[in-house]
């Protein structure tokens, strides 16, 4: 019960599958996969957030390092030179530096004896390039959900109190930092540090403008990898899509008139160039649809022979029935009702034989076939031929093969059909005091039962018409409509089915008659 469950359950899922992806073509899908693919190569954009972050962090060290490497310096320096030193390092470090006292003025700036060292620039200044690219910065700070730093509002002059980092530099006597953000969107770092032996606060900022064109450029050399790989994975996934979708469709048009059956021949693409699987599939679906149509014709020849065939007692039938309403003459009725009862016989012979050939192919596709000997079979049916062949002073000779040796897989009751029609026929060909030879011999590779009479022959132009349905050529002096025609048909598809063949040609040494083969693969050790 549990393995039920569990089975019915991924039966489920199966076709919940089935379902969904049957509701895409198959370009769809291939295109849907690839872009799949290619949606997770463009998330390492988004990753350039952390990159940025890193990035920061290490200026961030950077400066705190340089803030207290200068707030040193300063401390060693002689106060006359304070100020070159701090106009000189602000320069060479791309700072602005000034020292505040602890009560809150500003007594030493970079900027006062030397050129800016950074520009802070105001959006509404700025081309419209700009404008977009800050705009797409800020559509990837949100997708990524970045937390922004406060912002940097620039003053004219500015007290020790208007700066938290330096006042918690003061009040902790070490190093403090702290990230604003710029209207132009830049981070702005800033870094404050007690001088040693002071109560003065050293205070470094910088706008870090190279850590946004870092990851800008980052970012467009990525976008342009993507979306080249985008473009080169459309391309091959239309052509992949050709490749594999539009031969499918032809194959699915061709299928569709086989199914409607407008047209006697439909051409199916062979697609000779083709070497993988949907070649295959070409190949396998025109040979089928030949088979197919070749079925179909010898379904309708069948069915046009069986009228045929069904005609001729069905009219005998129905004349002597309309003699015997007319004819009053004791021995006359008695003729005819022998027709009848004839007639009747016959149509139960062809109705027999044609019930059997139409279900063969069918029952042989079902057979489980099993080992048999064929040497074995053929004794165990010589009793019911020597009374034929006694009824026509026919004399029979079997060679028995060694026991074990003729041996094959197949369906006893069909082969001994088969080798019944033969020397049936053989017995009804040859003449009194005639000779009909049986053998069974295996050649190492292949099986062979041979029939052999003294018979007339059967002439070289009609060595293949005898096994078609309802050919019919019957001794001299036999009753009419003993046999339907259907004997050799029969025998032939009987061996088919078992993988071997059936063929009739000349006896050996230049003998009269006829000699009937039937070749069998043999079972491997």
């Amino acid at each position: 019960m549990a393995w039920a469950t569990v089975l019915a359950r991924s039966d489920d899922e199966q076709g919940l599958a089935l379902r969904w992806s049957g509701r895409m073509s198959l370009t769809a899908r291939i295109l849907a996969i690839n872009i799949f693919a290619l949606a997770i190569l463009a998330g390492s954009l988004l990753y350039l957030d952390s990159y940025r972050k890193r990035i920061t962090e290490a200026r961030v060290e950077q400066a705190q390092s340089e803030v207290t490497i200068i707030a040193e310096a300063l401390a060693a320096a002689p106060p006359e030179s304070r100020e070159a030193l701090l106009i000189r390092l602000g320069q060479e470090s791309s700072s602005r530096l000034r020292v505040y006292s602890a009560e809150g003025p500003k007594f030493l700036d970079s900027w006062d004896g030397g050129a800016p060292t950074y520009r802070l620039r105001d959006p509404a200044d700025e081309p419209w390039r700009k404008n977009v690219a800050r705009m797409l910065d800020n559509v990837f700070d949100a997708i990524v959900g970045e937390s922004r730093p406060p912002p940097y509002i620039p003053a004219e002059e500015r007290q020790l109190g208007d700066w938290p980092e330096a006042r918690a530099a003061l009040a902790e006597r070490r190093p403090a930092t702290m990230v604003r953000r710029t209207p132009e969107g830049t981070p702005f770092i800033s870094a404050a540090q007690v001088v040693p032996g002071s109560d003065s606060v050293l205070l470094l900022t910088r706008n870090a403008r190279g850590i946004r064109a870092g990851v800008r450029r980052e970012r467009l050399t990525l976008g342009f990898i993507l979306g080249g790989t985008i473009l080169l994975s459309a391309l091959l996934s239309l052509f992949l899509a050709r490749t594999i979708a539009l031969p499918l469709r032809r194959l699915a048009r061709a299928a569709q008139r086989v199914k409607l059956g407008r047209a006697r021949e439909v051409n199916v693409p062979l697609l000779p160039a083709r070497k993988d699987e949907i070649g295959l599939l070409a190949r396998a679906l025109h040979d089928m649809t030949q088979s197919l149509r070749y079925r179909i014709d010898a379904t309708e020849a069948f069915a046009a022979d069986v009228t045929h065939e069904l005609k001729n007692p069905l009219a005998s039938l129905r004349s002597a029935i309309e003699g015997l309403e007319r004819v009053e003459d004791p021995a006359l009725r008695g003729k005819l009702l022998d027709v009848i009862k004839d007639d009747v016989v016959r149509l139960d012979r062809l109705v027999v034989d044609i019930a059997e050939v139409s279900r063969l192919d069918a029952e042989l596709s079902r057979a489980r076939f099993e080992q048999v000997d064929l040497g074995r079979m053929i004794e165990s049916l010589l009793g019911l031929w020597e009374g034929r062949a006694a009824e026509r002073e026919v004399k029979l000779a079997f060679a028995r093969p060694r026991a074990g040796t003729a041996v094959i897989m197949g369906e006893e009751a069909r082969l001994a059909r088969v080798v019944d029609n033969i020397v049936d026929n053989a017995i009804s060909f040859s003449p009194p005091g005639g000779l009909v030879e049986i053998a069974a011999a295996d050649t190492g590779e292949d099986v062979i039962v041979s029939v052999e009479d003294e018979g007339p022959g059967v002439p070289a132009g009609s060595r293949e018409a005898i096994f078609n349905r309802f050919h019919s050529i019957r001794p001299e002096g036999e009753a009419f409509g003993r046999h339907s025609g259907l004997g050799l048909a029969i025998a032939r598809a009987i061996v088919e089915g078992h993988d071997g063949a059936i063929r009739v040609e000349d006896r050996h040494g230049g003998r009269g008659g006829a000699r009937f083969v039937i070749r069998f693969p043999g079972v491997t050790a």
